[in-house]
């Protein structure tokens, strides 16, 4: 019903229709659970399936961040220049390459936040994290009207080589909450952050430019750019039994902003061909070729 009334507001009920029988069909035998979100920014025109309701983020929830230090600087609280030294403690395993850098090595905000987002770096964003704190993370989202998109903590590695958790939230500090990981969302206020950033709404114009032209240089493609010819500002992210990419693709029919989440995959595979990136691989060519 929820979807059928999106259809109707929308005035593209018939294309919409067909869009949803897609993507129905293709999500029919798929063993996990899907949320989608997606949004033509040009058209307006919405398909959601469960795309209101909490996700677990994974790497995705690095965008809010970078969001926030963005903000700091333009508030004068930080420059871009500032130097974050790096020590063995600070170090965690999983994607990224800073880990592998020298004890002692100071690094540029700017540099640890084209690597928290280019190369999904888990050092970085937790240096980041320490800097900021996720709380500041928090109420920026929230000053956005975002109900849903929290940072819980900092990362902790790969399920090999996990460090205890530390630098909790307020909003992670709750029990009942700490299900999340190291951060929650819904695919909906994913796509809003993204519409924001388009419209040059976050931060300032400038700046918003800036962060999109960061998610365009994001080398996982694994999901939302492994099937599109056009361009894509995206960010993704990785757990055992969760894929997740959020982004925008710039299509001739408009800008498609869009927050596939894959949860529950039964079957641990960290390769390009894990079936949640095949999905959302999928699913996304469907939204930018009929959205």
């Amino acid at each position: 019903m929820r979807l059928a009334l999106l259809l109707l507001l929308a005035g593209l009920a018939p294309a919409q229709s067909t869009l949803d029988s897609k993507i129905r069909t293709r999500i029919r035998a798929f063993p996990a659970n899907v949320w989608i979100y997606a949004k033509n920014l040009d058209s307006g025109a919405v398909y959601s399936l469960n795309g209101e309701e909490r996700v677990r983020t994974a790497s995705t929830i690095k965008l809010p961040v970078m969001i926030e230090v963005f903000a700091q600087v333009a508030e004068d609280k930080a420059k871009f220049t500032d130097a974050i030294t790096l020590r063995e403690a600070d170090k965690v395993s999983g994607s990224g390459v800073v880990r592998e850098l020298s004890d002692g090595v100071e690094l540029p905000l700017r540099d640890l936040v084209n690597l928290m987002i280019v190369v999904s770096d888990n050092t970085a964003t937790n240096l980041i994290l320490e800097k900021f704190g996720g709380d500041a993370v928090n109420a920026r989202m929230e000053s956005l009207g975002l109900k849903n998109t929290y940072v819980l903590r900092k990362i902790r590695g790969d399920a090999n080589q996990l460090k205890a958790a530390s630098g909790w939230t307020r909003f992670g500090s709750v029990e009942e909450n700490r299900k999340w990981g190291i951060g929650v969302t819904s695919p909906r206020e994913m796509v809003t952050l993204l519409e924001k950033l388009e419209k040059g709404e976050i931060v300032s114009p400038e700046a918003s430019k800036e962060m999109l032209a960061i998610l365009k240089r994001q080398q996982y493609t694994e999901g939302i750019g492994r099937r599109i010819a056009h361009r894509v500002a995206s960010k993704s992210g990785s757990l055992d039994a969760l894929r997740s990419d959020v982004g925008v693709v710039y299509t001739p029919r408009g800008r498609i902003a869009m927050a596939i989440t894959v949860d529950g995959m039964k079957k641990t595979d960290y390769s390009m061909d894990n079936i949640g990136n095949i999905l959302i691989a999928d699913l996304a060519k469907v939204l930018a070729e009929r959205l």
